[in-house]
């Protein structure tokens, strides 16, 4: 796998509001595949994004869990600095027939639509 295969699930999650367009893909020597970004946490639905990505990533359903798991990364704090800077977030496969593709569809199915559309991340309650 290399990183064109990605590039479908790159150009998804670069519409998402608060994601870095800066992101690192790779795969491990099982056939395993990993994603990262940068969630700018000063982006008022920063909290929202993770909150959809890891329900669907993470935990879809009792049921129906897909093959991935979505988890923050960060260097020691204390020798580098705050969340502003050295917060990463990983989306890795644990199945290496599921593709970049396939979860980019799964995103694109359940994520708020249009997936660009700040006001459709912002949940009911918060607007009031």
């Amino acid at each position: 796998m290399g990183d064109q295969d990605f590039l479908k699930l790159q150009a998804f999650l670069k519409r998402i509001p608060s994601l870095n367009e800066n992101m690192g893909v790779g795969t491990f020597d099982n056939g395993n595949w990993w994603v990262k970004f940068v969630i700018d946490i000063h982006v008022p639905v920063a909290w929202n994004v993770v909150q959809e990505i890891a329900h669907v990533v993470n935990y879809l359903s009792l049921d129906e869990r897909l093959p991935t798991v979505f988890y923050p990364v960060s260097p020691p704090p204390y020798m580098n600095g705050g969340p502003e800077d050295f917060l990463s977030w990983v989306i890795e496969s644990k199945d290496a027939d599921f593709t970049p593709n396939d979860l980019q569809e799964w995103l694109e199915g359940r994520l708020p639509d249009p997936v660009d559309d700040l006001s459709a991340w912002i949940m009911d309650d918060e607007d009031e």
